[in-house]
């Protein structure tokens, strides 16, 4: 079954630290650009970071530049998030996405993505 799925989110403390990984299935995770983005009750889908299939390259939105840490591991065909120095307004659903290239992930072009993982930031 060609499928992605998200996992390690969990409730943290504001400052705190989660890695979340996407783990893919039934297809080859490195010939895809794989991105994050998440969605928080009442607000719009929001694009967090990318990483590149062609060379590796990675980017991300403004508000998580210095904090997030998006790499991949082609051998376990996983890709990982690290999220740190947390804050509330990070809590939200996160989802991982694969697409043709960064430029289509940042433009909502998904060719498919998971159920998502639940990041709660709270004290």
């Amino acid at each position: 079954q060609v499928q992605l799925v998200e996992s390690g989110g969990g409730l943290v403390q504001p400052g705190g630290s989660l890695r979340l990984s996407c783990a893919a299935s039934g297809f080859t995770l490195r010939y895809y650009s794989i991105g994050w983005f998440r969605q928080a009750p009442g607000n719009a889908r929001e694009g967090v970071s990318c990483i590149s299939s062609r060379d590796g390259s990675t980017d991300y939105a403004d508000s998580m530049k210095g904090r997030f840490t998006i790499s991949r591991d082609n051998a376990k065909n996983t890709v990982y998030l690290q999220m740190n120095s947390l804050k509330s307004e990070d809590t939200a659903l996160y989802y991982c996405a694969a697409s043709l290239s960064c430029s289509s992930f940042w433009s909502r072009e998904y060719d498919l993505w998971g159920q998502g993982t639940q990041v709660t930031v709270s004290s």
